[in-house]
């Protein structure tokens, strides 16, 4: 399949976790939101060197995997650009700090070792959390959210169109590929002589695209706001998922799970 084709397939999927969002449990995508910003806050709380502690916030991501029924391989597939980037943060850290932390076998682990590889994980594990939190509940639900936190309105009208644009560009991408195969059938891909050419074409295309779209949204009402119709959700589900959840990570945060049953383990 067209990878331009499998990137629209993916955000309609992504859009059909909105009405699937209420379905599990009825919780309200209020309640998610403040449990994955709670699950970023105490991920990066943890200091560089308290890898063990990091460590045990995985818990969080494979019960949320497990649950939601997410697949790990199309998870990676989606954001594994994001995943690289995140690594490359703390490739510096080891140049900064080359006190040894550790001698194993003759190889010696500095610190900046060590905080490297834990930028890494905080990067990775923040990742995984946005994004499970965008395919159960969906960018529409989540700008509904932002509005109940009492965000700027303009930030959340900017966010939503963007997502919509996206698309816009997305399958004007496909169609001018399409006409340039269909012009050179000979050739394979994109050539780099016409890349210029092409991005200016797409930059033309999809500014009269977007006029189009903006002239259609003002026809149906459209004044600068997108109206957001209000959730039915289960109160008490929604507290409950908060409180269970927001103890279950302080426990996290206190307390290094994998320390403690490794240590079980080799007592016994």
């Amino acid at each position: 399949m067209n990878k331009l084709r499998q990137a629209v397939k993916d955000i309609h999927i992504a859009d059909d976790a909105d009405s699937g969002q209420i379905k599990q449990g009825g919780v309200h995508p209020l309640s998610r939101v403040i449990i994955t910003l709670l699950y970023i806050l105490i991920v990066v709380s943890f200091s560089d060197r308290n890898l063990a502690g990091l460590a045990g916030m995985v818990l969080y991501l494979l019960i949320n995997i497990i649950w939601n029924e997410i697949s790990v391989l199309t998870m990676l597939k989606r954001i594994w650009p994001v995943l690289l980037l995140t690594g490359v943060i703390g490739i510096a850290a080891p140049v900064m700090n080359r006190d040894v932390f550790v001698v194993i076998e003759g190889i010696e682990i500095t610190y900046g070792m060590l905080a490297m590889l834990t930028l890494m994980i905080k990067g990775m594990f923040c990742v995984v959390a946005s994004y499970i939190l965008t395919i159960t509940v969906g960018i529409r639900q989540i700008c509904y959210t932002l509005r109940i936190m009492h965000v700027p309105e303009e930030i959340v009208t900017v966010i939503m169109l963007m997502h919509r644009y996206l698309m816009v560009i997305i399958k004007e991408v496909e169609r001018m590929q399409q006409a340039y195969r269909l012009r050179a059938p000979s050739q394979k891909g994109l050539q780099f002589k016409a890349w210029g050419s092409f991005v200016g074409l797409l930059l033309l295309r999809s500014m009269d695209r977007a006029g189009e779209v903006y002239e259609s949204m003002k026809l149906r009402g459209f004044h600068g706001r997108i109206q957001h119709s209000p959730l039915k959700s289960n109160k008490g589900a929604s507290i409950l998922y908060v409180l269970i959840w927001g103890v279950f990570l302080f426990l996290l945060k206190l307390f290094p799970v994998f320390q403690i049953v490794g240590s079980f383990l080799a007592g016994r």
